[in-house]
Order: C-alpha cells, then sequence, then structure tokens
C-alpha cells in the first residue's frame, strides 16, 4: 500500500516527540547537575550532586527494561518514590559533614516520597490500570521517554534539597529552616488530606461518577497539588542558606513543580477528563466558575449536595 507523505510524517511523529523529550530531558538533567555541583563535596573525584543526578537517570532506565519487556506500568509510581529516597539517603551516606539541616531534608523526603508511593501504588492497583500509559507502552522510544523525564521530575524537584546535603559547609539552623519546615508541613498536610478527602469519596458507592466538591475539594479544584507546590517551596526555603553561586539555581524547584503540575501533566490532563465528563453538567460549570483553579480560598457558595 503506497504511503503518503502525511501519513509518512504522522508514522515518524512519536518517535520525533520521544527523542526530543529524551534529549531535552538530557540537557536539562546535565545543566543542573553542573550547576548543583559547584560547592559540592566529591566522591572518587565526581561531584556528590551529579552522582545523584545519573543515579535517578540511571535508575529509571534500569526499571524501564522489564517494564517495557512485561508492558506493565505497576511499579512506574513506585519506582519514582523509591528514587527520591535512595537519593537523599545516598546524599547524607556520602556527605562529608551531618548538619540538622541535611537530617531534615532527608526525613522529609522520606516521609513524602513513602507517603506519596504508597498511595499511587494502592490507587493503580485498586484500579488495574494508568490511562496515561495506554497508548504510550508498546512504543518503545515514548515509554521511554516517559522514564527519562520522571527521572528529570526526581532531579529537579529535589535539586535544592540535594545541593545542600552535598554541600561543603554546613550553615547553623535558622530562621530559613524553620520557616521552611513550617511550609512543607502546610503544603504535606493539604497534600495528604485531599488526597484522602478523594479517596473516601470515591470508596461511596453513592458518589460513582460524579465529582468532589466538598472538603478541600470547595476551596481548589486541584488542594492536593497546591499541598505539593507548598511543600518543595519549603523545601528551597530550607536549602538556601547552603546554596553557593551556581547552586541556586536548584531553586527552580518548585517552579518546575509548578509547571509540571499545572501546564504539563495534572491540572491539564484532569481537567480535560473532567470537561469529556461532565462538560455538559451546570453543577459542574457551576463548581468551575466559583472554584478557584489552584490556590485555595474559601467558597463563595455553600457545597450543598454531591454533583
Amino acid at each position: 500500500m503506497r504511503v503518503s507523505e502525511r501519513d509518512s510524517k504522522r508514522a515518524r511523529t512519536p518517535f520525533g516527540l520521544a527523542l526530543f523529550g529524551i534529549l531535552g530531558a538530557l540537557a536539562l538533567a546535565a545543566l543542573i547537575a553542573l550547576a548543583g555541583s559547584q560547592g559540592s563535596v566529591e566522591v572518587a573525584g565526581v561531584p556528590l550532586f551529579a552522582l545523584c543526578v545519573a543515579s535517578a537517570l540511571l535508575m529509571q532506565w534500569v526499571a524501564f527494561i522489564p517494564a517495557y519487556l512485561r508492558q506493565t506500568e505497576s511499579f512506574y509510581d513506585l519506582t519514582g518514590s523509591v528514587t527520591f529516597i535512595t537519593l537523599a539517603a545516598l546524599s547524607l551516606l556520602l556527605a562529608e559533614l551531618i548538619s540538622p539541616r541535611s537530617i531534615l531534608i532527608v526525613v522529609l523526603t522520606l516521609l513524602w516520597a513513602s507517603r506519596l508511593g504508597i498511595f499511587l501504588t494502592s490507587r493503580l492497583r485498586s484500579v488495574g490500570f494508568d490511562r496515561r500509559f495506554r497508548s504510550i507502552k508498546p512504543n518503545f522510544a515514548l515509554f521511554l521517554m516517559t522514564w527519562t523525564l520522571q527521572g528529570l521530575w526526581v532531579t529537579l524537584s529535589l535539586a535544592p534539597g540535594l545541593a545542600a546535603i552535598s554541600a561543603s559547609e554546613q550553615p547553623p539552623v535558622d530562621v530559613f529552616l524553620v520557616a521552611g519546615a513550617i511550609l512543607w508541613l502546610i503544603g504535606f498536610a493539604i497534600e495528604v488530606i485531599a488526597d484522602d478527602q478523594k479517596r473516601k469519596f470515591r470508596l461511596e458507592q453513592g458518589n460513582k461518577g460524579r465529582f468532589i466538591n466538598t472538603g478541600l475539594w470547595a476551596w481548589s479544584q486541584h488542594p492536593n497539588y497546591f499541598g505539593e507546590i507548598v511543600l518543595w517551596t519549603g523545601v528551597a526555603v530550607i536549602a538556601y542558606p547552603s546554596l553557593q553561586g551556581w547552586q541556586h539555581l536548584t531553586l527552580i524547584s518548585p517552579i518546575f513543580v509548578w509547571l509540571l503540575l499545572t501546564r504539563i501533566s495534572g491540572v491539564r490532563m484532569l481537567d480535560a477528563s473532567a470537561k469529556r465528563r461532565w462538560g455538559d453538567d451546570s453543577a459542574y460549570a457551576a463548581y468551575i466558575a466559583a472554584t478557584p483553579k489552584l490556590i485555595p480560598r474559601p467558597p463563595r457558595r455553600c457545597a450543598d449536595s454531591l454533583a
């Protein structure tokens, strides 16, 4: 059968997109590794920060092999959480100096990553599949891209924390540590409460096919994502006094998390799915009109009932 130029271009698009995504992720990871390595202690002549970045990517590629062979996304989210935990523990283990700031960052990372990993894995098991990967898994390049992007996600999210832990100089406890810890606690509490409220909502048989507009979800359309942005902002604040020179570029972390959750995945994907399901529902339209997209505020109207 003759293949037109347009069809041929369409056939090449997934590979081109995947190649662009992989190379772009590697380039960005290399830049942040270079910036974060200034002032980092070295391990066998390699900056500890750069070693952590390389480890994040390597862990994804190793996990990708059985995932592709088995055509499964079952341990994708778990691998991301394990990578966060591994990098935090590795950086602390290999650091020359261990300070209260370093220990706090590691503990907060372990708490968040463990909770998120358990939550996402449990949700996947209950549903049985992740619709994000339906059309991606069979395509080697696209599936590899998603794993590579996860390595970049771990790297950029944790970057200021890794830079602080691996720093050759450790400042004493200060107002940044306290303020950052408070921010992290607020963000973590919002994320956990929001996730738990939606989980319980979905367990109620009478809520099948309905959208949630109660609890924190009456204050924000995506309170869990707001909480995640706030907690990573907290980590950046905690880490700030330890940074020097180019390491300050790692403070892009909360901006990256915001862009990822609101412009790339998260909000954008969920809103598109919700529009397909409830786009003609007047109650949903009223909820969207009255409720902030991300930053919570007290509801303008009382949520009388579930839509």
